[in-house]
């Protein structure tokens, strides 16, 4: 029973967590449009996100390793609060975008640490489950922080006090907890080469995936207030392609271990590039034309990050899938990085809709080479290959692979239990023991 409420008030955690995310995220696209920032500013707030998102998923583990889970946990929310409150009272583009770099490490970090306790808490047996409740929780909270917007609107201070309230209150369930500190958290670990050799198709897609919903995700509100719609409105959309997206997850991922993986890439990113283009040609104005167009968006795109790393799971040896998971991490992060950057001077120079000309074109990209890489390389036998697990192309950490059932194969690099966790305290006084400091006795 204690596991049991020791899980779910980790689910809670991480559930406020994704709230605040979800309506921050939202939130600063919007109100930087009718604050009047540039195209480019909008782009690059969501470059400094994934770029702060990249850096705490690379550089928390070392902070974590020096104070612990408990301290590290409480300062990433303390200064996430702090961020949020500051975009309220610092409104200009570059404050912003500085804030939101902040703001990214800060929220990776904070989502490690969360996902390094359900980890110590899972086990063999129930670890497939405790990833897919976590990953739906996810969703479901962010979809829920982007709807909250249209409760609270973007005017004035109460958006920015709900997301900061979510975001301290998320602190709680590690703050009260008695168990002891969970192992070590693992940097993403970069292995271009090997993950280029292991899968091309899932590193290609995994860059296009960053560029496409990155830009899509920062710039796609921008877009929709340029048509008329009002804070609602947009909220409303996002929640619909959001929804469809992870919706559409589950029956492509269960078609994924029955066919060629790469047959559902090519399906997906077609379908994803055939929708960009059509919202490019036909521009609607803020109707149903718009919102059908989103949730077919939502529905092609969102499942494809998750495929790509099934398939280069059905390749990596044992022991790899951490490895390789972390390199599509990184890569992942790097297109979420450069994207809205890219799309934001396409926007400006031609018009709000160039943004769907990038996806388009990043979604080609990526149907011809899963066609042409089918031509060279056969798929491995369904019955080999390890089961599709839903993930989001946007919350995914380390940690978030260290819990991911797939990794079991990767067990020597994960060898603390619940059992032999090493308490804090011991850590921390002990200097130059290599196995205390690794989480071992």
């Amino acid at each position: 029973m204690a596991s049991v409420i020791k899980i779910y008030a980790l689910f809670l955690g991480s559930a406020l967590l994704m709230f605040g995310g979800g309506l921050q995220g939202l939130l600063l696209s919007v109100r930087g449009a009718e604050e009047g920032f540039s195209l480019l500013s909008l782009g690059l707030i969501g470059t400094g996100w994934s770029v702060g998102f990249v850096a705490g998923s690379l550089f928390v583990p070392l902070i974590v390793r020096k104070v612990g889970h408990i301290r590290a946990f409480s300062v990433m929310a303390a200064i996430g609060t702090v961020t949020i409150l500051l975009n309220l009272l610092l409104v200009n583009d570059v404050s912003w975008i500085l804030l939101r770099a902040l703001s990214g490490f800060c929220f990776a970090g904070a989502a490690m640490i969360v996902e390094s306790w359900l980890n110590e808490v899972a086990d063999n047996k129930n670890r497939g489950t405790v990833f897919s409740i976590y990953v739906t929780i996810n969703m479901a909270a962010s979809t829920m922080g982007q709807l909250a917007m249209s409760v609270t609107g973007t005017a004035g201070y109460i958006p920015f006090v709900v997301g900061a309230i979510s975001f301290i209150c998320a602190v709680l369930p590690t703050a009260l907890t008695s168990s002891p500190q969970p192992r070590p958290l693992q940097s993403a670990k970069l292995d271009l080469k090997l993950l280029y050799k292991t899968s091309p198709v899932a590193a290609i897609a995994a860059f296009s995936c960053g560029m496409a919903n990155g830009a899509f995700g920062t710039l796609a509100p921008v877009y929709g207030y340029e048509q008329g719609l009002d804070a609602s409105g947009i909220a409303l959309l996002f929640a619909i392609a959001a929804i469809l997206g992870a919706v559409a997850q589950v029956p492509f991922g269960r078609l994924s271990d029955r066919i060629d993986r790469r047959l559902v890439l090519i399906g997906l990113s077609s379908f994803a590039a055939l929708v960009g283009a059509l919202t490019a040609i036909i521009n609607p104005d803020a109707g149903w034309a718009m919102y059908v167009l989103f949730a077919a968006y939502g529905f092609a795109a969102n499942p494809i990050y998750a495929v790509a790393v099934a398939h280069a799971n059905d390749f990596a040896k044992d022991g790899e899938f951490a490895k390789i998971a972390g390199g599509m991490l990184l890569i992942l992060g790097t297109g979420l990085a450069i994207g809205p950057a890219v799309a934001s001077m396409i926007m400006g120079a031609w018009s709000p809709v160039g943004l769907f000309v990038v996806t388009a074109t990043f979604h080609g990209a990526l149907a011809g080479t899963a066609y042409l890489r089918m031509r060279v390389r056969k798929s491995p036998d369904a019955s080999s290959r390890a089961p599709f697990q839903p993930m989001s192309d946007k919350q995914a950490t380390p940690e978030s692979f260290a819990l991911d059932p797939r990794a079991d194969s990767d067990a020597d690099d994960f060898p603390v239990t619940r059992e032999t966790a090493v308490p804090e305290e011991l850590i921390e006084t002990v200097e130059g023991d290599d196995d205390v400091q690794n989480g071992k006795i």
